[in-house]
């Protein structure tokens, strides 16, 4: 009974998407709407404006969602209270901001209360309601229709489905505008400092590399007793092979079990005879996780890669070991 009640909640606010899409998409007066209101945001945001983003309640909680997406992705903007901007928060208004404001009956006493403060300033509204006759639909510069058929709630009360097609919107609005400034990843990064997402677009192959001396190199004449040696005081999973910075080529610690099938014959041979000549690399200056993709996605997984520089000389180890730790 309750996973029949889990599955009806998820169908019910994927067909809320789907309407409110089929909704926009099958007329001209939504594409104009919504085309009309990424250029006044587009327009407010070069005059230095900034997009106020107010809801209450359960409103307001997914008010406060989409302005955080859409200044992560480089729409500046505030998740303003209602009832707060009513005792003194307003100030906060800028002459070139915009409003954006949630209300699904789009009755909601504090922000009607708050329209002619707006319409007073010339801010302009923009409304995700799902009711177009609304009092705040019929103060706003353009309405966005944020109706569903019911909600996902057994009685048809709590915000369910609205809520999801309205933070959905919201996305959909912040990623258009995103794409419509050229925002990029590099952008993307400058505003996501902390936390793994800020790991995964900035870190460097550098910033995690093992660097020559400590990632241990031999020539090619090296014995298999300096290798051992080597391999099991530095405790990387590999030696690069080469001379100065030259890298030709690299024995890992499966290389050395390999070489172990030639059983009298092993401590006889040479760097030259085990090691992978030519193998994969990875520039100093790459993301780090680029460089874990490089050595996951593949049909046998790597796990330690020779670090270059762009001329190709060699600069150190880097293991996957520490970057799955990182990230």
């Amino acid at each position: 009974m309750s996973f029949k009640e889990f599955c009806r909640v998820l169908r019910l606010e994927s067909e809320a998407i789907s309407g409110a899409l089929k909704r926009f998409e099958s007329g001209q007066d939504h594409q104009k709407r919504i085309e009309s209101t990424l250029a006044l945001i587009l327009e407010s945001t070069r005059k230095n404006g900034k997009i106020l983003v107010l809801g209450l309640g359960k409103s307001g909680k997914i008010a406060a969602k989409i302005s955080a997406t859409l200044s992560s992705t480089g729409t500046p903007s505030v998740y303003v209270h209602p009832t707060e901007a009513l005792h003194g928060d307003l100030g906060v208004v800028g002459p070139h901001d915009v409003v954006i404001a949630i209300s699904h009956t789009g009755n909601t006493d504090e922000m009607v209360d708050l329209l002619p403060y707006f319409e007073k300033r010339s801010i302009p509204v923009i409304a995700l309601t799902g009711n177009a006759s609304s009092k705040l639909a019929l103060k706003s510069r353009w309405v966005l229709d944020c109706s569903v058929t019911e909600e996902a709630c057994a009685h048809n009360l709590a915000p369910t489905s609205s809520t999801t097609l309205t933070l959905a919107i919201g996305d959909a609005l912040a990623i258009a505008l995103m794409q419509a400034r050229g925002f990029t990843a590099e952008d993307f990064a400058r505003n996501h400092p902390g936390g793994s997402l800020g790991r995964r677009l900035q870190l460097q192959v550098r910033d995690l590399m093992h660097a020559v001396p400590q990632a241990p190199m031999v020539s090619a004449d090296a014995g298999v007793d300096e290798i051992l040696a080597l391999s099991t005081e530095r405790k990387l999973g590999a030696v690069l092979v080469g001379e100065g910075s030259r890298l030709d080529g690299i024995i890992t610690d499966g290389d050395l079990r390999r070489a172990l099938r030639m059983r009298e014959k092993f401590f006889q041979l040479k760097a030259s005879e085990i090691m992978t000549p030519k193998p994969i690399t990875v520039l100093e200056t790459a993301l780090a996780y680029d460089a874990l993709r490089l050595m996951e996605e593949r049909e046998s997984q790597i796990s330690v890669l020779p670090v270059v520089n762009c001329s190709g000389m060699a600069l150190g180890i880097l293991r996957i070991h520490d970057l799955v730790q990182t990230f």
